[in-house]
C-alpha cells in the first residue's frame, strides 16, 4: 500500500485538522461537518494527481484549447454514517463519480473493550475496472476496512483502490496495508501514534459520527 500522509507538509489542511480536534470548536456540529468536508476536498485534489488523463480539446467562444481530462471511472464508497461529510467533500470535486454506501459499525458486548464489526447494508454499482475511492474518516484498528474489503468482493474487482481518511492510527494503517491489494493508495490528513483500550485513536478527535450527527442510542 502506498501511503500519502499530507501532514508531512504544512498547508491550510492544518487549520481544518486543528478545528476538528479542538474540543471546544467541534461542539458546533455544522462547523465540524464542514471541516470534514473541506478535508475531503483537499484529499480529493491530491488524489486527482494520481489518476489517468486523456488529451482533449475544449471549444471556447473565441477558439479552442487543448486540455488533459481524467478518463477514469470513479466510484466513491463511504462508510455510514461518519463517512458522509467526507464523501460530500470528494463529490464536490469528482461530481461525475458513481456512489456507494456501506453500513459498518462496532458492536461491543456490554462494557467489554473488545468488539466485532457488523456490516449489514451495502449499496454500490459494479466496481469491475473502475477506480474505487473508499472513505473512512477514522482509520482506527483497521477492522472496519477489513470487513468492508470482504463485502466489496460481491461487487467486482476495481482497477485500483484509494482509501481516504482524516486521521489514522499507526496500528490500523499497518493492518490495512497487510490485507489490501498492493495497488491500494491511502490518502490521509494525519497519523496518530496509538489506540486506547476501546480501540479509539489517541489523541484523535472522539467519535466522528457522533460529532457530525449527534449521539446514537
Amino acid at each position: 500500500m502506498i501511503i500519502h500522509n499530507l501532514s508531512e507538509e504544512n498547508s491550510v489542511l492544518n487549520q481544518f485538522i486543528s478545528e476538528v480536534r479542538d474540543v471546544h470548536i467541534q461542539k458546533d456540529t455544522m462547523r465540524f461537518r464542514r471541516n470534514i468536508e473541506r478535508i475531503g476536498e483537499v484529499l480529493g485534489y491530491e488524489l486527482s494527481k494520481s489518476l489517468s488523463y486523456n488529451a482533449t480539446t475544449v471549444e471556447t467562444p473565441l477558439g479552442s484549447k487543448p486540455m488533459n481530462l481524467s478518463k477514469d471511472q470513479l466510484v466513491i464508497c463511504s462508510i455510514l454514517r461518519a463517512g458522509l461529510p467526507l464523501h460530500q467533500g470528494l463529490l464536490n470535486y469528482f461530481d461525475t463519480a458513481e456512489n456507494g454506501f456501506i453500513s459498518a459499525f462496532r458492536k461491543h458486548e456490554g462494557d467489554a473493550d473488545d468488539f466485532k464489526v457488523i456490516v449489514n447494508y451495502f449499496a454500490a454499482p459494479t466496481l469491475t475496472g473502475k477506480i474505487l475511492i473508499l472513505t473512512d474518516p477514522m482509520l482506527a484498528t483497521g477492522s472496519t476496512l477489513e470487513n468492508v474489503l470482504l463485502a466489496l468482493k460481491e461487487h467486482g474487482t476495481p482497477e485500483a483502490i484509494h482509501i481516504v481518511s482524516v486521521i489514522g492510527s499507526r496500528q490500523g494503517i499497518d493492518k490495512v496495508a497487510n490485507i489490501f491489494p498492493d495497488n491500494t493508495h491511502l490518502w490521509i490528513a494525519a497519523i496518530d501514534p496509538k489506540l486506547n483500550t476501546r480501540g479509539y485513536i489517541l489523541p484523535g478527535i472522539g467519535d466522528a459520527g457522533d460529532l457530525a450527527y449527534g449521539q446514537k442510542l
